[in-house]
């Protein structure tokens, strides 16, 4: 969606040069709110990702250029969190073919208007795997990491952190895994306050917490302004949070 977008907005510019973060969440809403309305726009949307995963040099290397800037913004909040990322979404891509082989075989795949879906019981929704252009889905890669962890890393735990907005669909996700016996085998619209915006709240509030204690306290030492910060950075890490009004 994003990067039709991009072709069609910027026709004579090489997308695979600067592409700044700010470009980006601009025009992805922008392509959001096309691919909503133009059922042409929305097409090209839909082969734009048969493209990328059919490996297209063009889409492909502008692809490369979106996620590059990407996890340079991202790199700066997962610093502060220190988080530590190991392996990007793609890097299942090849595990994709031999998973949906192995549910083929235990009979979970089924055809439905051209494309291959799983269908769970008491469960309303539908977990496409394939679409009927060819395109894979969030719920394949899903698929393809959760067999991969469990099949090549042997693991025995595995925690999934997400927002209530996925709850409905790691909910069918779960139940595929799972099976009967409990054996293993969108936010696109929502004007989402971004996490930076919240970590330099929770940083602000910490500090201003942290300083009135010192004042207060008869026998505190004397905090220097490099103390505080360090001490506001680690802070709401490892205490109890406290939701801000207007989150």
């Amino acid at each position: 969606m994003l990067i039709e977008y991009l072709f069609e907005k910027f026709p004579d510019t090489d997308l695979a040069g600067e592409i700044s973060i700010d470009d980006l969440q601009s025009c992805y809403k922008e392509s959001k709110q096309k691919f909503d309305v133009d059922p042409v726009f929305k097409k090209k949307a839909q082969l734009a990702v048969v493209r990328i995963q059919g490996e297209d040099p063009v889409y492909c290397k502008t692809w490369a250029k979106i996620c590059e800037t990407s996890r340079t913004e991202c790199a700066t909040v997962y610093q502060r969190l220190q988080i530590e990322l190991v392996r990007k979404e793609s890097f299942y891509k090849p595990y994709i073919p031999s998973m949906i082989e192995e549910l083929s075989d235990k009979g979970l795949v089924e055809e439905s208007k051209g494309a291959r879906v799983i269908k769970t019981k008491g469960d309303s929704n539908t977990l496409i795997l394939v679409k009927s252009d060819g395109a894979y889905t969030y719920a394949t890669t899903d698929m393809a990491g959760l067999w991969y962890r469990l099949n090549e890393e042997k693991v025995e735990w595995i925690i999934y952190v997400t927002d209530v907005g996925q709850a409905k669909h790691f909910e069918t996700f779960f139940k595929v895994v799972n099976g009967e016996d409990g054996k293993k085998f969108k936010t696109r619209e929502s004007k989402t306050v971004p996490l930076t915006d919240l970590l330099d709240e929770a940083m602000t509030r910490s500090k201003a917490s942290i300083t009135k204690r010192a004042e207060e306290a008869r026998d505190a030492k004397e905090w220097t302004p490099e103390e505080i910060d360090k001490t506001a950075e680690g802070h709401p890490r490892i205490s109890s949070s406290t939701a801000f009004e207007e989150v």
